[in-house]
């Protein structure tokens, strides 16, 4: 007999003034348009629940089981560099934590469920079409082995949300280690509630960072290891070419996950100025950006732990500045040995710095493909009759240079070709969320009712590592991106 969740709800047991009580507001119609039965099962979720009429209750938020708190949660956070001191979940509800087969803690939240007392501007309800965009790339995400939050299950609602125009509802399950963010120890420090942020930092040790309470100063373990994981998940962005859009402190996870896929893309073109999103104007997140502003982030999530972490001020100003002295350099490291690997090289050599330099300056003035040109190369290291035939073509002319220069440094290798061609293709995707594509699928699915073409790149993207003759039509960007742009939902 199918079973229903059982929820274990530990952020609901912090004082109330952390979040809000509440129901999802009802849904007239809704309707099943692709559930993650596979990340059900690792979560410990019974699909056959999911599907059935008592799930799908709860995964518009008409009903929820007994064992479900759901509640919205509060944090501030810089938007853009300016300071918003309430912000919090405007149109999300957290319905429940649920432990999986090896005791791991995970959110599970409604998005797109009704007004809070958090909502700006918008109704708290999501079209379809944001609905659409996180699911797949979010799940594209995860696939390529980059840490995020996760696609549960989509729905239909059969209301209409109101923007610039009218548009068929939508409801997102999304999943995540939490949903605590950099802005969540800012709200508490904004208000200069000490009490507050050490059980929010206990909260987050607990569940995170366990290892950390047995540290001399377990607040800056803490901060240490928010740290590390940030630097290794922006390196994880640069190397896929992902741009996240829109990278305010209440958009960073403090378990180390991407979350929030407003108005995030993939790079066609390689140019460090990249920018899709519609509200960017100064290019403030563009991709060449991330890494600082991910250091600028994680500054403040240090100031705002200042009172934690000594209780002399300048002892613990000290503190904080060593361990944001050291995101450069962790950023750096990961981001060299992952481009290291997109090159076939068993490891990074300070001599590789001028190879990977000239190597992205000739795809900025040839303007190449980022994907692309990462596969081109993988195909020329594969030995005859390793090759996969992939219709990609080949690199300009320009590269014969700089092609001597990567196949003299991969003779140096202390691994194998075989090995060395391994690397590359465990680094390089043939497939990754391509704009106009995801595009397609949003348009027909919102204004035809279409979900084929949706189900279709979601199951591409699900091994982006994959060739098969029939996604051809899927490794391309567009002919042109030139003023494409991308939007929050609200």
């Amino acid at each position: 007999m199918p079973q229903a969740p059982n929820f274990d709800n530990s952020y609901a047991r912090l004082p109330e003034y952390f979040y809000h009580r509440q129901q999802a507001e009802q849904v007239p119609s809704p309707q099943l348009i692709r559930l993650n039965s596979a990340l059900a099962s690792d979560l410990g979720l019974d699909p056959d629940w999911l599907s059935s009429d008592d799930g799908l209750a709860m995964l518009c938020g008409n009903r929820f089981p007994d064992s479900a708190d759901p509640l919205a949660t509060v944090y501030a956070g810089y938007q853009f560099g300016s300071w918003n001191p309430q912000l919090g979940d405007g149109r999300a509800l957290l319905i429940g934590e649920v432990l999986n087969p090896e005791y791991k803690r995970y959110d599970i939240q409604l998005k797109g469920s009704g007004r809070t007392p958090y909502s700006r501007g918008g109704d708290g309800k999501s079209p379809l079409g944001p609905v659409l965009r996180e699911y797949l790339i979010s799940e594209a995400m995860a696939a390529l082995g980059i840490p995020t939050s996760r696609a549960l299950a989509a729905v239909t609602t059969g209301e209409t949300v109101y923007r610039d125009h009218a548009l068929p509802g939508a409801i997102l399950t999304r999943v995540a280690s939490s949903h605590l963010r950099v802005g969540t120890v800012q709200y508490f420090a904004a208000r200069k509630d000490e009490e507050a942020l050490k059980l929010l930092c206990e909260h987050l040790i607990a569940r995170h960072y366990p290892g950390a309470a047995a540290a001399d100063n377990p607040v800056l373990a803490l901060l240490e290891n928010v740290i590390r994981k940030q630097a290794h998940l922006i390196a994880d962005w640069q190397l896929v070419g992902f741009i996240h859009g829109v990278m305010n402190t209440d958009h960073m996870l403090l378990c180390g996950e991407t979350v929030d896929y407003g108005p995030c893309a993939f790079m066609d073109q390689y140019d460090p100025a990249t920018v899709f999103s519609s509200i960017d104007h100064g290019g403030r997140y563009a991709y060449g950006n991330q890494p600082s502003i991910g250091h600028w982030n994680l500054a403040g999530l240090a100031q705002s732990l200042l009172p934690l972490l000594d209780k002399d001020e300048d002892k613990a100003v000290e503190l904080a500045q060593n361990a944001i002295n050291a995101f450069p350099q962790c950023f750096l490291k990961a981001y060299q040995q992952g481009l290291a690997h997109k090159l076939g090289l068993s490891r990074h050599r300070e001599d590789d710095d001028q190879l990977t330099k000239d190597l992205l300056e000739l795809m900025r003035t040839e303007q190449q493909d980022f994907t692309i040109c990462f596969l081109r190369l993988t195909e020329l290291a594969a030995s005859q009759g390793q090759a996969r035939n992939l219709p990609i073509g080949e690199l300009p002319e320009a590269f014969n240079d700089w092609l001597q220069r990567w196949h003299q440094r991969r003779q140096q290798n202390d691994i194998s070709d075989a090995e060395s061609l391994a690397l590359m293709r465990a680094a390089n995707p043939v497939v990754v969320p391509r704009n106009h594509r995801v595009e397609a699928a949003i348009e027909a699915a919102v204004n035809r009712e279409d979900f084929s073409e949706f189900h279709r790149l979601a199951e591409l993207l699900a091994k982006p590592f994959d060739y098969r003759p029939d996604m051809d039509d899927y490794l391309f960007g567009a002919e042109s991106s030139q003023g494409y742009q991308t939007f929050c939902g609200t």
